[in-house]
């Protein structure tokens, strides 16, 4: 085939669904330039993608940047419209899929999967001129006329699952919050028997106490940061300590912990077997570290003394329970902390105390 000039890519063959495809080692200097994506310009019928999320780019380039000798990309997948050539490097039965993919230099590539990576690698390149040498695989489809390139995001996309967040932040080995929760877990006898690192919610049957990603949540309440913030060694000491002297002031946990009941009757019988009561305790440890950082200790133990029955309507009912259930949302969240602040004699804050005015006028209808 004869088209003139083109691109040149090292590449292998493959067949899916009775079609050749290509992979192709495409350097990164060349990956803004192929692939453009103008959403004025392309219209909705033959977009292949969502519109681009601008507000993802600047992580995705951080993680570049940021990690220069260790960041992972997988593959971005592309429709080419457009002539292609493809010579195998030898007619041997062996290395007769490996060869050289010729594209015309009019063809049209569109993104299927993959462009807020392309974007991200776009505005890494600015920075770091020297990634351009490195390369990133590319998984090709001939899609003459764009026809199909819906199809092929929606079927890439179809059977897609989401890892939990406490898979997320049991795989994390980059974010230090995400690494100082794990070492917490593993160092307190209680948490590391009873806590979930897959799952973001437990069955009424699990054996479990917590999930990991309840404790993580906690922990950004507690320091009052936003996930990917760094965090101070005092940070971490502090957050140690605190579910030291957390997990050892609860009598019902250590109940659990000496076997005498189940992480199936707590969650049964008291919110502090649930997800709310783990997000609330975290507002209300941050509040003692920045008005009571001498005497934070004392009020932590005094949580022993708090009735945490789900029967006890009177102190629950509205706040972490509603009709009759337990639930966990930033309302009930706040709310709950709110109460436990009260039982602890500690003053609510302006906002905390509108939020508890409008509560409590609710309840009194």
């Amino acid at each position: 085939m004869d088209f003139g000039f083109s691109y040149n890519f090292p590449a292998i063959k493959g067949v899916q669904a009775g079609q050749d495809y290509y992979i192709a080692m495409c350097p990164l200097r060349v990956i803004p330039k192929i692939f453009l994506f103008d959403e004025d310009e392309i219209p909705p019928e033959h977009r292949a993608q969502r519109i681009l999320n601008k507000n993802r780019i600047p992580d995705i380039t951080n993680y570049i940047i940021d990690n220069p000798d260790d960041y992972v990309f997988s593959s971005l997948t592309a429709s080419i419209d457009g002539d292609v050539d493809f010579t195998p490097v030898s007619k041997d039965n062996t290395f007769k899929d490996m060869g050289m993919l010729a594209i015309s230099l009019d063809s049209r590539f569109l993104i299927n999967d993959g462009q807020h990576r392309r974007a991200a690698i776009e505005e890494a390149l600015k920075i770091n001129p020297e990634l351009g040498s490195e390369t990133i695989s590319v998984v090709f489809f001939i899609d003459t006329g764009l026809k199909k390139s819906q199809q092929i995001f929606s079927d890439l996309n179809r059977h897609a699952v989401n890892t939990t967040s406490s898979i997320g932040i049991l795989y994390d080995y980059r974010d230090k919050l995400s690494m100082v929760t794990k070492d917490i877990v593993d160092s307190i006898p209680l948490l590391k028997r009873y806590t979930d690192k897959e799952k973001v919610s437990l069955s009424k049957n699990s054996p479990k106490l917590v999930a990991l990603n309840h404790i993580f949540n906690s922990n950004l309440k507690i320091l009052g940061v936003a996930k990917g913030d760094s965090i101070s060694d005092n940070d971490e000491e502090f957050l140690k300590l605190f579910w030291e002297t957390l997990t050892s002031s609860l009598d019902e946990w250590n109940q659990v912990l000496n076997k005498q009941i189940s992480p199936k009757d707590l969650r049964m019988n008291y919110i502090i077997g649930h997800g709310v009561f783990f997000e609330a305790i975290g507002l209300v440890g941050n509040y003692l570290r920045k008005y009571h950082t001498d005497e934070w200790k004392s009020y932590i133990k005094k949580l022993k003394n708090i009735d945490w029955s789900r029967t006890n309507s009177e102190l629950w009912e509205g706040r972490s329970i509603k009709n009759g259930r337990v639930q966990k949302n930033a309302q009930t969240i706040k709310l709950t902390a709110i109460q436990i602040k009260k039982l602890l004699g500690l003053p609510l804050t302006q906002q905390e105390s509108s939020m508890e005015d409008e509560f409590l006028k609710g309840v009194s209808k």
